[in-house]
């Protein structure tokens, strides 16, 4: 583009005058020259600042990453084996991949083909689902059921999930009991379960590492290394994993 031997010429004529006249030393004079300038050149070439905005979006993107690997690195046995998610796919895989999801997220059901297509092609991945109810009370109240059945039926909380999450309309409290029921576990039992056993703490714990890890939005995924935020599709999943193998790291 022929912007970027202006924007090269520009920067290295402001650069040269900020080297030779530090702030202080320029007059108001000065400094009000100096300051229309910049401020017609911008003007006149607007493009700059969308280049600024890409600079600044990938320097924050990168802080971010550098943050999450390190929470990533400090809080393995809660994310990759904690006592209140279940695993599906392969118990003892090489390969694991960590699922924030909302049972009323849009894109966490359109995720869930990539998923299902995952453990289908590779028998030696081990996917942990990990509740994170943010959109709502209906949300949390589902949560509620699905932890209650998970205590209850844990080698049929798959077949829940699948079934809660692909269901028509919003998820909660009576339709996840429904879901329950046609699995075998009775509202009565689910009533019971979670009128004994609270599932404050499991929420507690994902919602502190969501926080840790930046995550705002669901689905997010933990793999290896890596923090990949959005329903980035089933592609862009198997490549990771493939690099995982490949060398260690989600990119390699």
């Amino acid at each position: 583009m022929a912007i970027v031997p202006k924007i090269f010429t520009a920067l290295a004529l402001t650069a040269s005058v900020a080297t030779a006249y530090p702030a202080a030393a320029l007059d108001e004079a000065q400094k009000k020259e100096f300051g229309e300038f910049i401020k017609q050149y911008l003007i006149e070439n607007p493009e700059i600042m969308l280049d600024v905005q890409d600079a600044l979006q990938k320097k924050q993107e990168q802080t971010r990453l550098v943050k999450a690997n390190a929470v990533i690195a400090d809080n393995k046995s809660t994310i990759f084996d904690s006592e209140y998610d279940v695993t599906i796919g392969n118990p003892k895989g090489d390969i694991t991949i960590v699922e924030f999801f909302d049972y009323n997220c849009g894109y966490c059901r359109h995720a869930l083909s990539d998923m299902q297509t995952m453990l289908e092609k590779d028998k030696n991945v081990r996917f942990v689902l990990k509740e994170f109810p943010i959109l709502g009370p209906e949300s949390v109240a589902a949560h509620k059921v699905s932890d209650a059945f998970r205590k209850l039926a844990p080698e049929k909380y798959s077949a829940f999930h699948v079934a809660l999450l692909s269901s028509d309309g919003r998820a909660d409290e009576a339709s996840a009991i429904d879901v329950a029921a046609s699995l075998g576990v009775s509202e009565k039992q689910i009533r019971d379960e979670m009128a004994k056993s609270s599932s404050d703490a499991s929420v507690k714990e994902t919602y502190q590492l969501a926080q840790s890890l930046g995550i705002t939005g669901t689905p997010s995924y933990v793999i290896g290394n890596e923090l990949v935020q959005g329903a980035v599709g089933f592609d862009d999943l198997e490549g990771k994993v493939k690099n995982m193998r490949a060398c260690g790291k989600t990119s390699c």
